[in-house]
């Protein structure tokens, strides 16, 4: 080897594409609000909230519920009711085709989950939207199960709260969805009438059939920071009013200046928050939240 060859830099070697080592893909998320790149365990860890910004990113029915709920005691209320399509609806794709995409996507029968247990030591009925199961829309199995949930926490004499992530009624069931929007309210008239409280939480985005029917009728109705709530979305009314809409709207903290939520909450606080509502809501002594 000369004296060139040693001061010159090594040639660059070619690997075999075969034995390269590739990057898993979904290690990483870049947060769109503050474009922090984030190790999506990290994130995960952190409740699926943006350690930089506080960006609460969406979450499933079930980690959600995981997060949420005491290990201890838990138990899933109608996930033997299953959807059917009695309309024979068809549009670009037939109906049960989209639930089958839905079902293989997710892992879910429907759009809702819904789990006796409790937090912090509290007994409690849950209902939790899952967004990615056809964009969390109400049909009649949402609604059915919904009920089923009121009914466990009414013959338990517990409370019962909903967490909302939907873009509403579903469509393919026509009439049989908005029909939920009486029975799910009718339901949660029945738990008053027994003196039992419903909480609501809204969670990004709530929007149609759900926002227009129990997503507010809790006793207490809280929603996660940033998050769209409203009955048609903010592009829909100013292409239709062709009206420019203030900044914020139909965001949580603009709601609760308005009056129309009770309180905004970080996620990683909601349990400790949940459940000292739930103590006053039912007289409990203040060292019942263990």
């Amino acid at each position: 080897m000369s004296w060139l060859e040693k001061l010159l830099p090594p040639k660059i070697q070619h690997t075999d594409p075969a034995d390269r080592r590739s990057v898993p893909e979904g290690l990483w998320i870049k947060c769109p609000s503050c474009e922090t790149v984030l190790y999506k365990t990290d994130l995960e860890q952190n409740q699926n909230v943006c350690p930089n910004c506080g960006r609460h990113h969406r979450i499933g029915a079930r980690a959600r519920l995981n997060m949420f709920l005491d290990n201890e005691g838990r138990f899933e209320i109608g996930q033997e009711v299953i959807p059917v399509d009695p309309l024979k609806f068809k549009d670009s794709r037939k109906y049960p085709e989209r639930l089958k995409e839905a079902m293989d996507n997710t892992g879910e029968t429907d759009a809702l989950v819904v789990m006796g247990g409790t937090v912090h030591n509290i007994n409690v009925v849950v209902a939790c939207f899952e967004f990615d199961f056809m964009a969390g829309s109400m049909g009649s199995v949402v609604g059915e199960r919904f009920v089923r949930g009121v009914e466990t926490a009414i013959e338990q004499k517990t409370a019962f709260m909903c967490f909302t992530a939907t873009g509403g009624a579903r469509m393919q069931e026509g009439l049989l969805s908005l029909m939920q929007m009486a029975k799910t309210n009718a339901a949660l008239t029945r738990l008053a009438k027994k003196g039992l409280p419903f909480i609501s939480v809204l969670t990004d985005p709530t929007t149609g059939g759900v926002s227009a029917s129990f997503a507010f009728m809790g006793d207490i109705v809280i929603a996660e920071p940033k998050a769209l709530i409203g009955f048609a979305g903010p592009r829909v009314i100013e292409s239709t009013l062709r009206v420019t809409l203030p900044e914020g709207f139909q965001r949580s903290e603009f709601l609760q200046e308005k009056g129309a939520v009770d309180m905004v909450c970080d996620r990683r606080e909601l349990r400790k928050v949940v459940a000292n509502c739930l103590a006053m809501l039912q007289r409990q002594p203040a060292d019942a939240v263990v």
